[in-house]
């Protein structure tokens, strides 16, 4: 077999496939299109050609590649000039980027004045096959692993974990105060929050105290969103989610506390919905919201309607795009280790795709499931399945490097013994919808089904297949308990024989493997749809200010329709193909078909917001979350276009493009950070200490806060 020896130095087998692959992406772009005979005619006499030789520069193969195609393909051997001037220039500069995306990378990911293969060499950690495929947008480490991986080494105290959940608030002075005392630490840290607030005791009961009676578990709503804004709006942003039971006798306030704008306004809140009250729902009956206080014996209970509870959260959710709902039945049932007694998720993160326990904690990466479509936007295009799980096993190993990495940079010794007890990880996808379209299919309709079940299938059992292997090198997570892992319905029901034979032989090196989390700036960082989310939008409209100070606008494509368009010279919208569907034409059961279909092979769970129309009545919110909850979802919730948190959220709404609206809030945020450290700027806003000024910028040396982080 020749070797060959790539621009690092690092030497590789000869593989034909890359030269295919390389050949057929320059005929792509040409008017004659694909002819794989002669790609791999090149690729077969390119072995020849240099079969004398042990080891040969990649350099020199693509010299004769190019050679062949001026013979056979001149068409081609443009492309193909010009598709290796492309990659010289991405070796040495990075991606061609738009305003946005060059602002997200230099101002939240960038470190000081690294070029970007050092970028890619620190984010990567040196694992020369990830960077590679970060470099191809093929995967995408999340933001706490961009901004931070490797700079513990200059001194940051920063996370490489996106989400933490706390353990759930015990009914006592004492946690409750600890618990804003954690909060406040891993924020500083820039780690989001998840909290159940579910063991506090409701309004009005009593307490052994000079109070007489309490204040009620809604009431420390506000302290928990005062400690997220005081110390999340410095630096990097704090995120909260906050939720409650369903059978809370505070349940009711709870679902209206966001109505009142003066309150909560640094939390998401979620409610935990159990199948009991679902079916109180369907059936029309009543539905008893009990607790009893452990303290002092007194139990509180109220009867309600379970279809006036649900009409409410409905009307909240179409009015004012909360509370989420979080369906806890399913959410215990289908993970590795639902039939682990001794295991118990405490809540879920602020985007709701990692269901934790209480101090875990999770690094998160996402694939780019766009960019396993060979011969795209082409009646020949297909999804390279066999890259795919490479890629999904290459994500497994990476996450344990980083997770290894990360042991002694998390917030709080509790949350670094349950990431060594547990081994937790994240890897999810996106793309989807840029995927669906380069290969011709309309998102939601049966064929992007069938198609999810196969990527699924091969999502988990890749996932699994390395996690075992990682195993039988460094041995399964210390609470690995075999019995109940095997028993698990959720792995029972995904892995191939081969696979459960590996778990039987050696165990797993990961409690928690796969989730879909909102990939929100990575996925805008790379130009590809964001998590499982259909396309926003076709268009929108871009202001520009003239030489002459003239406003003029312009229609901006989203980058996938672009592409597509250019591709197939098209010039109008209207004359796209009926698979462009977008948030705003796709029917929401649909929408929920697809989340649906994922939800079986991801054992945390999925970040979704479901976007509907202005119209979307509140008979129609009730029927989507009816029917998430019978298509096994563990949570969603919607946003309706033009609700009343739009309008408070952003003034003058319809003369703003969304694009606009998230660059006047940042705009906003900013500002108030910038007058808050105008205030004192020797004083550390996380913890009161003194900031120490240097390189430009100020460091804590008690906490590490500094406002140059992310």
């Amino acid at each position: 077999m020749i070797k060959v020896e790539k621009r690092n130095g690092l030497i590789v087998d000869f593989d034909g496939e890359k030269i295919v692959n390389a050949i057929s992406k320059a005929m792509a772009e040409t008017e004659i299109g694909i002819d794989e005979e002669i790609a791999r005619q090149i690729a077969d006499k390119s072995y020849e050609t240099f079969s004398n030789l042990d080891v040969v520069h990649i350099e020199k193969i693509q010299d004769f590649v190019e050679v062949q195609l001026m013979k056979t393909r001149p068409d081609v051997a443009k492309k193909y000039i010009l598709y290796r001037d492309e990659r010289a220039r991405l070796r040495k500069y990075g991606w061609v980027m738009s305003d946005l995306q060059r602002d997200i990378y230099e101002k939240k990911y960038r470190f000081e004045i690294e070029t970007f293969d050092e970028f890619l060499t620190r984010v990567s950690g040196g694992n020369s096959f990830i960077k590679k495929a970060i470099k191809d947008k093929k995967f995408m480490p999340a933001g706490r692993i961009l901004a931070g991986r490797g700079l513990d080494k200059h001194g940051r105290k920063m996370t490489l974990s996106n989400c933490y959940v706390m353990p759930k608030v015990e009914d006592n002075i004492e946690s409750i105060f600890d618990t804003a005392k954690y909060m406040a630490r891993t924020y500083s840290y820039g780690g989001g929050v998840g909290l159940t607030l579910s063991k506090l005791r409701p309004k009005g009961a009593r307490v052994n105290n000079a109070a007489s009676t309490t204040t009620g578990a809604v009431s420390f709503m506000d302290l928990y969103s005062l400690v997220t804004g005081l110390i999340g709006m410095r630096g990097r942003r704090g995120a909260l989610m906050l939720n409650l039971d369903c059978d809370h006798p505070d349940i009711e306030d709870f679902i209206d506390v966001k109505n009142d704008l003066s309150r909560v306004k640094y939390a998401n809140i979620s409610v935990n919905i159990t199948d009991k009250f679902m079916e109180a729902v369907i059936d029309d009956k009543e539905f008893e919201l009990y607790f009893k206080v452990e303290a002092t014996g007194e139990e509180i209970r109220k009867i309600i309607r379970a279809r006036d509870l649900f009409r409410k959260l409905a009307k909240n959710n179409w009015n004012m795009a909360e509370p989420g709902m979080l369906f806890t039945n399913r959410i215990n049932s289908w993970h590795l280790m639902s039939e682990d007694e001794t295991f118990e998720f405490a809540g879920v993160n602020p985007c709701a795709e990692e269901t934790l326990p209480a101090f875990g904690s999770c690094n998160l990466s996402s694939i780019n499931l766009s960019e396993f479509v060979r011969n795209p936007f082409t009646p020949r295009a297909e999804f390279e399945f066999e890259r795919f799980g490479e890629m999904v096993r290459e994500g497994v190993i990476f996450l344990n490097e980083v997770l290894d990495e990360n042991m002694k940079l998390h917030p709080l010794p509790q949350q670094r013994e349950m990431a060594k007890e547990l081994r937790q990880i994240g890897l999810g996808i996106m793309g989807v919808a840029d995927m669906f379209i380069k290969l011709g299919i309309r998102y939601g309709n049966q064929e992007s089904i069938d198609l999810i079940h196969q990527i699924g299938k091969v999502l988990v059992n890749e996932a699994l297949r390395q996690s075992a292997l990682l195993a039988k090198e460094q041995g399964p997570f210390p609470r690995y308990r075999e019995e109940a892992i095997l028993k698990s319905p959720f792995l029972i029901s995904n892995a191939n024989d081969d696979v459960l034979e590996l778990i039987n032989k050696y165990g797993l090196r990961n409690s928690q493997l796969l989730t879909i989390p909102p990939t929100g700036s990575i996925s805008t960082l790379i130009g590809c749809s964001n998590g499982l989310e259909p396309i926003f939008q076709i268009s929108y409209t871009r202001k520009s200010e003239s030489l002459h100070h003239e406003d003029t606008y312009y229609k901006v494509f989203t980058p996938i329709v672009k592409e597509y368009m250019d591709r197939n010279n098209i010039t109008r919208e209207e004359d796209l193909p009926g698979f462009f569907v977008t948030t705003s034409n796709l029917n929401y059961r649909d929408r929920i078909e697809v989340q649906a279909a994922w939800q079986q092979y991801i054992d945390a769970s999925i970040s979704s917001t479901v976007n509907v129309p202005n119209e979307f009545t509140i008979e129609e919110v009730e029927d989507l979350y009816l029917y998430a909850w019978e298509k096994g979802l563990k949570g969603v919730t919607i946003y309706r276009d033009g609700c009343a948190r739009d309008g408070i959220l952003i003034p003058n709404k319809s003369n703003l493009t969304n694009a606009e609206k998230i660059e006047k809030l940042q705009r906003e945020l900013e500002e108030i950070v910038q007058e808050q450290l105008k205030e004192d700027p020797d004083t550390c806003p996380m913890c009161g200490g003194e900031l120490i000024h240097s390189g430009g910028c100020s460091e804590c040396q008690d906490c590490g806060y500094s406002p140059c982080s992310i």
